[in-house]
């Protein structure tokens, strides 16, 4: 290719009919591959770029480079790539285009509503040319009135996420935090509810290493919680060290984005992805029909009855409980922490995941009065909730015998026992989905704000 070569331009229809040829190519890239080391030194990233003559599926860009900051650092999904010199090849059969460092050169441009044409970063080798401009404006135009068409089985809901598996989901961006140093997390959200989780921690765990309520280390604010959806699962995505350059920004909270391999991991009954190398950030639209289908499903299941209730417990919960106050209306724990009233009174339906102390023989104190602290979860959240006093003697049917009690709490925590009624060493527990009454309250006489409490009152186990 000589210099003269250098003002052309194929379109992608065209480019992947040069196979082994240097081309140029100027394209809007609407995938992005997380940054990976090669078996050697270099690193490389992989684009998947579109334009009017091939909108779909696009082609995939590999580009390689001496060092992480020499890869591409998009600005946006949407934006726009000007390639120099790329190598056109077939790899199992799909075509795509090589970017080598040695001879190649890129140049980004803001996207549809970019307002200049000088590019925000570009490689050393690029050099401008004028009529630069011309292909990136004609872009844009054609950019201004497309929508990618994504195919109706290409994602999942996060009700439908597997432990160990890579998925495609779609989700919101609710929010991106520094969780600790150089560690990020992303919490995101498409409406449903994840499944719910076999306990694999032992009872007894919970005196020196409880369940945590949440993945990232310390809890949120509760003026950042009050932003979030009271009404489904609230997926915690970790971002691994040294890919938050080129991930953050592209992640804006209150944008959908969609997520192309995401790990989809669990940690002590929580449900967490993580953005591996594998994994890809795909460009959404705002009025893409998946991200219209998601929020419409939602809003159809607020205006439901029993829209609060866990997917998971569908026709109904187990009958394991029985409460005072059926004429309250269901609402999630998440509606319980982001009440505007201390004291208020809910009934949600959840699982009791782990009871401190755990031995029965503890539950009451030297005064004879229950004294318990249960970890309760629903699909949007997970916190402590106790049992006191004369709520513990109506929930436990007064003083029961350690049989009736240890029975009653197997069941209650989902503990595997056998005909005999001894547990099951190893098994994992499942406890059923329970209604119940809470009472969140302050802790202290002063009602010092940020000491709110839970407890449970007007509820029954039912032997």
């Amino acid at each position: 290719m000589g210099e003269r070569d250098d003002y052309k331009f194929l379109q992608i229809r065209d480019a992947i009919a040069s196979i082994n040829q240097k081309v140029n190519l100027i394209g809007a890239i609407i995938e992005f591959g997380l940054p990976k080391k090669t078996r050697g030194t270099d690193w490389f990233c992989t684009l998947k770029i579109i334009d009017e003559s091939y909108p779909k599926p696009g082609i995939s860009v590999n580009i390689f480079a001496s060092s992480m900051e020499n890869l591409p650092r998009i600005s946006s999904l949407g934006d726009i790539i000007q390639l120099s010199r790329v190598v056109m090849k077939t790899h199992h059969g799909e075509v795509n285009a090589v970017f080598n460092k040695a001879f190649s050169s890129f140049a980004l441009y803001e996207g549809k509503n970019g307002g200049d044409f000088v590019p925000y970063q570009c490689s050393t080798r690029y050099h401008h040319r004028d009529r630069d401009s011309k292909f990136v404006l004609g872009l844009r135009k054609w950019l201004a009135d497309f929508q990618v068409d994504e195919g109706p089985n290409s994602f999942l809901f996060l009700r439908e996420i597997k432990e160990g598996e890579r998925a495609n989901l779609v989700c919101k961006v609710l929010h991106i935090c520094e969780i600790c140093e150089h560690e990020w997390m992303a919490f995101v959200w498409d409406g449903t509810d994840s499944p719910p989780l076999g306990i694999e921690t032992k009872l007894e765990n919970e005196t020196d290493n409880p369940l945590p309520l949440q993945v990232e280390p310390k809890p949120l604010p509760r003026d950042l919680l009050c932003t979030f959806p009271t009404v489904g699962t609230i997926l915690r995505v970790i971002i691994d060290k040294g890919n938050e350059k080129h991930v953050l920004h592209l992640l804006t909270a209150g944008k959908w984005v969609r997520f192309l391999n995401i790990l989809c991991e669990v940690h002590e009954g929580l449900w967490h992805g993580v953005l591996t190398p594998f994994t890809k950030i795909r460009y959404m639209s705002d009025d893409n029909r998946l991200i219209v289908g998601c929020q419409r499903s939602y809003n159809e299941r607020l205006s439901l009855e029993l829209g609060r209730i866990p997917y998971w417990c569908f026709p109904w919960c187990s009958q394991l409980t029985e409460v005072d106050y059926d004429h309250v209306p269901f609402v999630t724990i998440m509606d319980v922490l982001t009440c505007s009233q201390v004291t208020a009174k809910f009934k949600c339906i959840v699982r009791v995941v782990a009871a401190l102390p755990w031995r029965v023989e503890d539950f009451c104190s030297h005064l004879g009065t229950y004294m318990i602290r249960l970890t309760i979860e629903d699909p949007t959240a997970r916190i402590h909730a106790f049992l006191f006093d004369e709520d513990g003697d109506k929930f436990f049917g007064g003083r029961s015998s350690i049989d009736a009690l240890t029975r009653k709490r197997n069941k209650l925590l989902g503990v595997a026992v056998n005909d005999d009624g001894k547990e099951i060493e190893d098994a994992a527990r499942k406890p059923p989905w329970v209604q119940c009454c809470i009472k969140s309250y302050y802790l202290d006489k002063n009602n010092t704000w940020g000491t709110r409490h839970y407890r449970i009152f007007g509820t029954k186990l039912v032997d």
